[in-house]
């Protein structure tokens, strides 16, 4: 239950930065200041807490894995200008068509290659993920896979704005990553329903038994007023299931090794 060489830096929100085999990876670039709001005809988000490092404080990166592009909590306004400063963005289909420029949109179990400054290569493949109930359409979304291009298996998974389900029960039949990060808080919007739109704690026990050679980090539990569930809500979960030893808590601006 290890993923050597992995780095997770948390940024706040679903943004993380993920050094691996060479390479740096941001996940949902997110970095307006906390009390944003963000108002569309149907709803309001509004951000509690800003990033705990900022854009200048990342620098420039080989890839953001852009779960969706269409909902300011996984790519606020500075993130969308943030975009520019990864040599290539992977998001999904519908994202990269709407981004243009250097984007690169992946369907589910499609993959594509990132070049380290080292010359490695990180093969990153696109998950199934579902941000909600099956009756409802909150869009395109996707997870990740991260593999070392010359390895035989995937080191870690990054389920983006998903709930438990079928696709993401057949991510762990086919894999076996070290490392699981779950974007949780079940997010709930009252103006698009009541079903939540996250993993809850509940659905992380079951996708840590699923994912059972893997460290379980929770990621997308705080920053915003839409999440219904915080981290002793996990803690207690994953408690009563004993399986408190595998949770790895990402600290936001602190760096911590996933091995």
């Amino acid at each position: 239950m290890a993923a050597p060489g992995i780095r997770l830096t948390a940024v706040g929100g679903p943004t993380a930065l993920v050094e691996f085999a060479g390479a740096r990876l941001l996940t949902d670039p997110t970095f307006d200041p906390g009390g944003t709001e963000y108002r569309t005809p149907v709803y309001v988000l509004r951000k509690t807490t800003g990033p705990a490092i900022g854009p200048d404080g990342i620098g420039d990166v080989d890839a953001v894995l852009l779960s969706h592009y269409h909902h300011f909590d996984n790519l606020d306004r500075e993130g969308r200008r943030f975009l520019d400063r990864a040599s290539v963005v992977v998001t999904t289909t519908a994202g990269a068509e709407r981004l243009g420029g250097g984007a690169v949109g992946l369907d589910a179990w499609q993959s594509t290659d990132i070049k380290a400054a080292d010359g490695r290569i990180v093969r990153v493949t696109a998950t199934p993920a579902r941000h909600g109930p099956a009756d409802g359409d909150r869009g395109p979304v996707i997870g990740f896979l991260l593999a070392d291009a010359g390895a035989q298996a995937p080191a870690a998974y990054i389920s983006g704005d998903s709930v438990w389900y079928d696709g993401v029960a057949e991510v762990a039949r086919r894999f076996t990553p070290g490392v699981a990060v779950l974007f949780a808080g079940a997010a709930r919007v009252p103006a698009v329903g009541p079903s939540h739109l996250t993993f809850t704690a509940a659905e992380m026990v079951v996708a840590a038994r699923a994912f059972a050679q893997a460290l379980i980090v929770p990621l997308h539990v705080e920053g915003w007023e839409h999440f219904s569930e915080g981290r002793a809500d996990i803690e207690r979960a994953f408690e009563a299931a004993g399986l408190s030893s595998r949770l790895r808590w990402p600290e936001p601006g602190r760096t911590i090794d996933l091995a």
